[in-house]
């Protein structure tokens, strides 16, 4: 194993051995949720509080249950009502949680590089949850776990990012993973809602589907982040669904068994047809959601476990 992972702030620093293990760890967890006792106590008698700047259903609500299931204390702080609107600073809230010595810290926040700089001024494992466009890693390594399952196997697949990839920390955390387990990567969508320097990626890009999702063995789609826009990145809703929604004639142009995947929340209609969300033979939607709690679990066993080892060697 490379140097042990004290935190997981994005997918960048992390080598492929590390992204398996990750993955391999959290196969077991997948498991240990399906049966009728949930618990355990891996992480029992340590601290979790989960620090949401953005709102957050889906993350926060699997973050806290991962903590829960494996024997944690978890604290949910309402960042939205706390000093912080008081003006107080990113660095004094830091100050003041480390004051009550937490031991894993997961943090989502509008800013980029904000939940890097927080994990320099605590003392304890910090998660990024999403900060701002950088980075989403959980959601990529729940997003491969996904794939991993559905396919048998993470290389060598010919994946398409669909939609919205300038404003998608989701879409950069997955093309880095993916192209890391040496996945071809496609980005399709408008030019308008492509990243720039996104020809240094090291993807195809693609402003048709149909070209785009020719033999996809995974067709990933975005959520249209209208909150992040201002002005025209699309000329209508209706129109962007004519041309970028995922519906069953852009999909023929995939492999007749390939998977459908949206992180979440969908705008049905939009982004995608509702049918094609629902069908249990292509969607592996909600399966994305149930293999975000044990990639949580993974992720935060993995971070405490190393944070055992290194205190124990400097114990001895």
């Amino acid at each position: 194993m490379h140097a042990a992972l004290n935190h997981l702030l994005g997918i960048e620093p992390l080598h492929p051995s590390q992204i398996t293990a990750i993955l391999d760890l959290a196969d077991s967890y997948v498991d240990f949720n399906r049966n009728p006792l949930k618990h355990t106590d891996r992480l029992a008698g340590l601290t979790q509080i989960n620090m949401f700047f953005e709102n957050s259903t889906r993350t926060q609500a699997s973050f806290e249950l991962a903590g829960k299931r494996l024997g944690a204390d978890v604290m949910n702080m309402a960042m939205q009502a706390s000093s912080v609107k008081k003006g107080e600073t990113l660095i004094d809230t830091a100050l003041t949680l480390n004051a009550m010595r937490p031991d894993i810290l997961v943090v989502r926040h509008p800013h980029s590089g904000a939940v890097d700089l927080l994990a320099q001024k605590v003392n304890c494992a910090v998660l990024n949850a999403g900060d701002g466009r950088h980075e989403h890693p959980t959601q990529a390594l729940l997003d491969a776990l996904t794939i991993r399952r559905a396919k048998g196997r993470l290389h060598r697949l010919n994946i398409a990012i669909c939609g919205d990839i300038a404003h998608s920390r989701v879409a950069r955390s997955n093309l880095i993973l993916l192209g890391k387990m040496e996945n071809r990567v496609r980005l399709v969508g408008p030019a308008t809602l492509m990243p720039t320097g996104v020809a240094d990626l090291g993807v195809e890009v693609y402003h048709d589907m149909a070209e785009g999702l020719k033999d996809a063995d995974v067709v990933m789609m975005l959520r249209l982040q209208k909150e992040r826009m201002d002005g025209g990145f699309i000329p209508s809703e209706r129109e962007y669904y004519h041309r970028y929604g995922l519906d069953g004639e852009k999909l023929a142009h995939a492999k007749s068994d390939a998977i459908v995947m949206h992180p979440g929340p969908m705008n049905r209609g939009i982004e995608i047809d509702g049918d094609i969300a629902d069908d249990i033979n292509r969607s592996v939607i909600q399966e994305q959601v149930e293999m975000g709690v044990a990639v949580r679990m993974a992720a935060m066993d993995l971070l405490m476990q190393n944070r055992t080892a290194q205190t124990q060697d400097t114990l001895v």
